[in-house]
């Protein structure tokens, strides 16, 4: 049996993917905006999901805990819209959403309402998360839809 463990020493260096931008974004000659976008590691995105889940005993209508079998029952409760603009952030390296001046420009002091911000229309910002989402290896890319169509 062959215990190498070269197979499991990965290269730690992270993967920055350059994708263009909405078309409403353009530069001064009109191209569209190439976004950088660094395919965030699993380490790195499990503490921001933890971050937006709140475990809190269940209760009754009265506000007394929920008991079953001798048991308290927990509710989960999660901010799924907080979270993702979260990780938006922490994925999207140009645009610098946590730039201190561009933070400033719109008055804002939480990471997570930049995306809101810089990306005020629902086309820009769900433009910007399934391109995140696609990097990030959470939506199939376009190639992929094509191969998975073409098999069908």
């Amino acid at each position: 049996m062959n215990k190498d463990l070269k197979y499991f020493v990965r290269n730690t260096e992270p993967e920055i993917v350059t994708m263009p931008g909405p078309d409403t974004i353009k530069d001064d000659e009109g191209n569209v905006v190439q976004f950088k976008i660094k395919k965030l590691r699993q380490d790195e995105i499990e503490p921001i999901i933890e971050a937006y889940r709140k475990h809190s005993v269940a209760t009754d209508k009265k506000g007394s805990p929920l008991v079953i079998n001798g048991e308290v029952v927990w509710k989960t409760e999660r901010d799924n819209s907080k979270m993702m603009r979260h990780i938006i952030v922490e994925a999207l390296q140009y645009p610098n959403l946590k730039d201190p001046d561009l933070m400033k420009h719109y008055g804002v002091v939480d990471v997570t309402e930049m995306p809101l911000k810089v990306f005020p229309t629902t086309e820009e910002y769900q433009y910007v998360a399934n391109l995140v989402n696609k990097v990030l290896g959470y939506t199939a890319s376009d190639e992929d839809d094509d191969l998975n169509a073409a098999k069908n």
